[in-house]
């Protein structure tokens, strides 16, 4: 009788740490999906972050954008984000999936910007070189000889005078 007591109440136990505590809603995004739209939602944030009032110029909302998009109204979205931060460890996932999109991103930007670092300080090295050339035209033309002849010749015509 104990046994039997024993094997019920582990039986129940286990039947219920299974049950579900979101129940999977009608029109489920697929993980790679969502991810997907996870991603694009966090660089959105990040953008707000960085630079609110450049999303607040914009008359509609940014958010219904990335959803229509792909195609998911907002409450599909929320019900499918509920169903899937339900499960830590996939949600966890998931989330870590989303930051190393990031991450890579973010090298790759990091890198296009000290291209871009590296093309103006040429540009910038090139004009101070093209004012620096055209300084020493400058003076090249005013040749000291020139000058000096000038002088004599200005010294000859005082004394014809």
């Amino acid at each position: 009788m104990k046994n039997f007591i024993v094997i019920l109440l582990v039986l129940f136990l286990s039947i219920s740490c299974k049950k579900e505590v979101v129940k999977q809603p009608e029109k489920l995004i697929e993980k790679e999906k969502m991810i997907d739209i996870m991603y694009d939602l966090s660089l959105l944030e990040a953008m707000r972050y960085q630079k609110p009032l450049s999303l607040d110029s914009l008359e509609n909302d940014p958010t219904k954008f990335i959803l229509k998009k792909y195609k998911v109204d907002s409450l599909q979205f929320a019900q499918n984000n509920m169903y899937y931060a339900s499960d830590y460890d996939n949600y966890k996932d998931m989330f870590d999936e989303v930051n190393k999109r990031i991450s890579v991103n973010e090298r790759a930007a990091d890198s296009l910007a000290k291209i871009e670092e590296k093309k103006a300080a040429k540009a910038n090295k090139k004009k101070a070189e093209i004012s620096k050339d055209s300084l020493k035209k400058t003076v090249q033309k005013i040749n000291v000889d020139s000058i000096k002849r000038a002088h004599m010749q200005m010294q000859d015509r005082r004394k014809k005078l």
